[in-house]
């Protein structure tokens, strides 16, 4: 991932809202849960598509030599497209 593309994601992740909310992303509705862990240093998201077998998972670590991402189980340019493309739902 390019720096632009690192900071692209990093914004996209930090406007969305910690705790449960729902959103869509490339059509499918998501329960998402975003949480903030060790003082925040680190944060974890996870997305359940509803009506659908779509999963997303990841941990980002907020690190003195800068953020790193981690995908639980699936390519990193999958979380990084899907959290560009969520958006929030009523």
């Amino acid at each position: 991932m390019t720096g632009t593309e690192l900071q692209a994601f990093l914004a996209a992740f930090d406007a969305l809202p910690l705790g449960a909310f729902t959103g869509v992303a490339d059509g499918r509705k998501y329960a998402v849960v975003r949480r903030n862990l060790a003082a925040g240093k680190a944060q974890k998201l996870v997305a359940r598509e509803l009506g659908g077998s779509g999963y997303i998972s990841l941990n980002l670590y907020r690190l003195a030599a800068g953020p790193r991402l981690k995908p639980c189980e699936m390519p990193e340019e999958k979380v990084v497209r899907f959290v560009l493309a969520l958006q929030l739902t009523g």
